[in-house]
């Protein structure tokens, strides 16, 4: 975008209004000599002094000069930002790259360039960029870091106009403005075995007839491309024409990431909190599997999905997994506390269908709460849930420890239910975690008592 510097177009330009404005510039530097010279010419003009009402005029008139021939000078700027890159996890940088081209017929004098950021994201950064050649550019760089998740703007891009005796400054802002994605740090979990399978298809998972037509039977004629090691025999000299078996297309598995928001299941705020370790394994799982290959939707307790794109909400057969993981990593980016005091919405949801593979993560859990999460596994293949005691959470190693038969007792009641539940301790390892679930189930299987979770 280009402004021009430092004032508005010739046939557009307000007198009084631009008198003001260069007046408005000065610096204190500016000021000082201004008041010091209109000082000047009045003592001299009490004590009758012809050498100081001289030097009052020079200290008056050089500000006023300076300001005028800054708001008279005109040339054109285009300024750009880009973000490198616009999506990165929190406590790592990003790099903001600014760009400024003087497109008018004549150099610039001194610029001072200022970019406005978030406080949460560092200081304010200002460079100095000497005199720009006619259809010259400049181009400057700095950092920025966040541990704090969310979106924040960046800009506008603001130019401030200098004199050579730093009289006077003048600033104009450009009217566009960019906006950094700070998402939740994903941690790389180690694959295991899921549901029995070790990708997201495979010979365990449900079948889907791939059709070519109307009219396509069982068995159908022979195409050119066909397999001949498919082709029924029976069939063939039933009709007189080579003919085969039906292709076989397997589906996509499926996973489902319900996250719990409501704000009574945790304590305690900031980046090391219980709630921002939930949100930190959501986005952690929603990778790994997408990675996997399987169809991942992310499901809150208020009974929202994202992305709702594909059938029944899941993303990933239908789009690319990049754009399903990047437009979920946009949600959890600013996803915070919901009003709700219950689960009953995700569960309404989720007895609707075959969901797959659920992984689940719930704060404090009641007795009545942890009654519906149990109900929830009846409708997946496999269920994983790590609970965090919150209060355990902002408890201080110094604090009486608060009880823990309520967590082991909820605990056992998902457990009876089929889940695999883990508890989640403060500064825990969603890595360790996620294998020390793997081989609690992988016992449970080999004990006859159910499939591994995935």
């Amino acid at each position: 975008m280009a402004v021009g510097v430092p004032g508005v177009p010739e046939p557009e330009r307000d007198e009084k209004g631009g008198v003001r404005t260069a007046l408005a510039g000065l610096t204190t530097r500016g000021r000082s000599f201004l008041a010091a010279g209109i000082a000047a010419a009045v003592c001299a003009y009490v004590l009758g002094q012809g050498d100081l009402l001289r030097v009052g005029l020079l200290l008056a008139v050089l500000p006023l000069v300076c300001a005028t021939v800054l708001y008279r000078t005109r040339y054109r700027v285009a300024g750009s930002r880009r973000l490198s890159p616009a999506r990165v996890p929190a406590g790592s940088e990003a790099r903001v790259h600014l760009r400024m081209d003087n497109v008018s017929r004549l150099p610039t004098g001194l610029l001072m360039l200022q970019d406005r950021v978030p406080y949460v994201l560092g200081p304010r950064p200002r460079f100095v960029l000497d005199r720009v050649e006619a259809g010259g550019r400049r181009e400057v760089s700095y950092r920025v870091r966040s541990d704090l998740r969310g979106r924040y703007p960046l800009g506008p891009l603001q130019l401030r106009l200098t004199d050579p005796f730093g009289m006077c400054e003048l600033t104009r802002s450009f009217s566009t403005f960019d906006t950094l994605t700070v998402i939740p740090r994903v941690e790389a979990l180690p694959p295991v075995r899921l549901s029995g399978e070790a990708k997201g298809y495979g010979d365990g998972r449900n079948r889907s007839l791939a059709l070519a037509g109307e009219d396509d039977v069982i068995p159908r004629g022979y195409r050119y491309g066909d397999d001949l090691r498919r082709v029924h025999w029976r069939s063939t000299a039933r009709y007189g024409e080579l003919m085969v078996r039906r292709e076989e297309q397997p589906q996509r598995a499926r996973c489902t990431v319900l996250l719990d928001t409501r704000g009574i299941a945790f304590a305690g705020q900031g980046p090391d909190s219980a709630f921002e370790w939930a949100v930190s394994g959501a986005a952690s799982v929603l990778v790994h599997m997408l990675e996997r290959g399987f169809s991942v939707r992310l499901l809150t307790d208020t009974g929202n999905s994202v992305p709702g794109e594909g059938a029944d909400g899941f993303a990933g057969a239908s789009q690319e997994s990049a754009d399903a993981a990047g437009l979920m990593m946009d949600t959890l980016a600013v996803i915070d506390h919901s009003d709700g005091e219950g689960l009953s919405r995700a569960y309404d949801l989720l007895r609707g269908g075959n969901e797959g593979l659920l992984v689940a993560f719930f704060g404090d859990l009641d007795e009545e709460q942890a009654a519906i999460v149990a109900r929830m596994r009846q409708r997946s293949g496999g269920a994983l849930a790590f609970v965090l005691d919150s209060g355990g959470w902002v408890r201080e190693p110094t604090d009486v420890p608060g009880p823990e038969n309520e967590q082991e007792e909820r605990l056992r009641m998902l457990r009876d239910a089929g889940w695999t539940a883990v508890g989640v301790p403060r500064g825990a390892s969603l890595t360790e975690l996620w294998q020390r679930a793997d081989q609690e189930r992988n016992g449970i299987t080999a004990a006859g008592l159910g499939e591994g979770w995935g």
